[in-house]
């Protein structure tokens, strides 16, 4: 079986988190440990992300936050290769992060570049890290699906989000989306897919 990684934001993602649902739930999942939850720095994340990647072989992403932008930021690396798929929910705009979180977040800029393997990115219509004119614009560059939650904040704890059972149908969608893909594919995506203001 293809395993799930599982790519936590700042802070992690703590108990009662979807996140910590889906790795109770789904026996293929794997935490992205980091050693540094609360001072995220992009090279350390990104070389232990590469590492479990090589360890475990293809696999897909299932991310959250700066997680998202982990996962984006392989684009142009040989660890891309083996990510087979990413789920991308409720990615965060470095800025408006850093003006939320001053001094904690070391992650470079926004991370622009098509990526190269198959992607769903989920958002919502009032998510404070991620404005909705932003969020349109990188599902634009990352070409990227899009899927709208509606009023569900940052899909996270706050927002209501324990065990998110809408999130495995999604993963299985992108599965499926992954089967047929090619790489040629995303050279057919000219514009990539606009965050829709209607969930």
């Amino acid at each position: 079986m293809t395993p799930t990684l599982i790519l936590p934001g700042l802070n992690g993602s703590g108990e009662g988190h979807w996140q910590r649902f889906w790795l109770k739930d789904d026996a293929e999942s794997r935490l992205v440990e980091q050693d540094d939850w609360q001072s995220p720095k992009v090279k350390v994340w990104l070389e232990r992300l590469e590492e479990v990647l090589v360890c475990e072989g293809p696999a897909y992403i299932v991310a959250h936050s700066l997680g998202c932008l982990l996962a984006a930021k392989c684009a142009d690396r040989p660890s891309a290769r083996l990510i087979k798929g990413a789920l991308l929910v409720a990615p965060c705009d470095l800025s408006t992060t850093e003006k939320l979180h001053p001094g904690a977040i070391h992650f470079g800029r926004m991370p622009t570049r098509a990526l190269p393997f198959p992607t769903i990115t989920v958002g919502s219509l009032n998510d404070i890290y991620m404005p909705l004119e932003t969020l349109s614009l990188y599902c634009r560059l990352w070409k990227t699906e899009a899927r709208n939650l509606g009023l569900a904040g940052h899909i996270n704890i706050a927002s209501g989000f324990g065990r998110w059972t809408g999130g495995y149908g999604l993963l299985s969608l992108l599965k499926r989306k992954a089967r047929t893909y090619r790489y040629s594919d995303r050279a057919s995506l000219q514009d990539g897919e606009a965050f829709s203001a209607r969930p």
